[in-house]
């Protein structure tokens, strides 16, 4: 039988009520792990404990705002108390919403760097002595968007862009300590994210046809595909990988803007 990947080892996910950061639940799970999960949407999240559960899994799930500071440090704690351990962050959780340098608001353009930023620096500073002891990996996931700019979505592109250099700064200074960090930077990807913006259900399928263009293999990417990128980073076999950016993008990010 094979060795399962991530066997007597933690894991804590953010976002994991939809999309990526559930997917990763499911896939971390799968492969051993005792899974610690958080995301904003209470029923969804316990969805997402359940199929964890299901693999037959150690299953934590706290459901919270990550933009509270609060709730970023009982989160840390709670996972610090409940397994002792930690030898993986995947920092999943994250917003979109439209806006152009000269129609983002103050007020969201404060709210986009809360939620994709501030919260995944403050909530991997509050893990790091687990995950220094334990010689273990933070991956983040950024966006296409952190390295090609895109209009209409200005605050995105910029806290996506912040994400992605936090992962090299981050990865330098916690080299000695052991700890890798990288992160993914997908494409579009079918998950709750354009709908949670506002988006319609019109919209939204026009914009998944629209993809299917300006995405040189002429699809759109599923949540599980981020998900086995995501846990090839997080394991042994990425061992001297750290400080990388992985597009998963269909090749969205070699084309021009059309």
């Amino acid at each position: 039988m094979t060795d399962k990947l991530f066997t007597d080892k933690t894991v804590l996910i953010t976002g994991a009520s939809s999309g990526i950061g559930a997917s990763c639940g499911a896939a971390f799970a799968r492969e051993g792990a005792r899974v610690a999960l958080t995301g904003r949407n209470a029923a969804r999240l316990e969805a997402t404990a359940l199929r964890a559960r299901e693999t037959g899994a150690e299953v934590f799930a706290l459901a919270g705002d990550l933009t509270d500071r609060a709730f970023r440090e009982v989160l840390a704690r709670s996972v610090g108390d409940r397994f002792g351990r930690l030898d993986a962050l995947v920092n999943a959780a994250g917003i979109i919403g439209s806006g152009t340098v000269e129609t983002t608001s103050l007020e969201a353009f404060d709210a986009m760097l809360q939620a994709n930023l501030f919260s995944l620096f403050h909530l991997t500073q509050l893990v790091l002595p687990l995950l220094k002891r334990s010689k273990g990996a933070v991956v983040n996931v950024s966006s296409v968007t952190g390295a090609r700019a895109f209009p209409g979505v200005l605050a995105y592109c910029v806290s996506k862009a912040a994400v992605d250099q936090f992962t090299r700064c981050a990865a330098l200074e916690l080299a000695p300590s052991g700890v890798r960090v990288n992160a993914i930077n997908p494409g579009v990807v079918r998950t709750n994210l354009h709908r949670a913006s506002g988006m319609g259900e019109e919209q939204y399928a026009a914009f998944l046809e629209r993809s299917k263009e300006t995405h040189p293999l002429g699809r759109v990417g599923t949540p599980e595909e981020a998900a086995e990128l995501i846990l090839f980073l997080a394991s042994g076999k990425a061992g001297w990988i750290t400080g990388d950016t992985i597009g998963i993008d269909g090749g969205r990010a070699q084309t021009c803007a059309r």
